[in-house]
């Protein structure tokens, strides 16, 4: 059961990915899926949050974007969208969050930057690509090697905001140490014998 405290930090990230979304959107030649900064809040949720809570913020997020609140960026909203080139990304961020969140509980507290930005590229670049080309080679009927080249050009900024995901990260868990777990302490070696 969630308690309060969870369900604020869920709706302050659903805000905090919708605010993503007035940052101009860009559509590099042309393409049809643009490249926006609300990939790196579904990074921040899960990096922040945690797996659980970050995977449901972001559901929240497009809960509110399918009942026509136009969030998206670029002012999108309504069951429209996710019948456009980019569903596979939209239906990749829940994932993604959780994913992100999911190897940052595995590492536990205190944050480590380095594992955080390993995390963000597995989950928040990776995965999500992986699940928007497959969406985008289904939407616009063309080879998964097609719709890998028209992806490519999203990588290198993703990788960017998986950097900038982590020290962000780092800043809030420093000042917030409990919003994910402690590293578990390593349990005594079976071989050693006490003296």
């Amino acid at each position: 059961m969630l308690k309060s405290r969870d369900l604020a930090l869920i709706a302050i990230f659903t805000g905090v990915i919708a605010a993503l979304g007035l940052i101009p959107a860009i559509a590099p030649f042309g393409g049809a899926v643009p490249i926006t900064a609300q990939s790196m809040g579904i990074m921040l949720a899960g990096a922040i949050l945690g797996s659980k809570r970050g995977a449901l913020s972001v559901l929240l997020f497009l809960a509110l974007v399918a009942i026509g609140l136009p969030l998206l960026s670029g002012g999108r909203g309504g069951l429209g969208v996710f019948a456009g080139p980019s569903v596979g990304y939209l239906v990749g961020f829940p994932v993604a969050a959780f994913l992100v969140g999911l190897l940052t509980e595995k590492v536990g507290r205190p944050y480590k930057l380095t594992l955080g930005v390993m995390a963000n590229i597995l989950g928040g670049v990776i995965a999500l690509n992986i699940i928007g080309i497959i969406g985008m080679a289904i939407m616009l009927d063309v080879s998964l090697v097609k719709a890998t080249t028209l992806a490519a050009v999203f990588m290198p900024g993703d990788v960017v905001k998986a950097v900038i995901t982590a020290f962000v990260a780092a800043g809030v868990h420093t000042a917030y140490p409990g919003l994910i777990p402690a590293r578990a302490p390593r349990a005594a070696s079976a071989d050693r014998v006490p003296v």
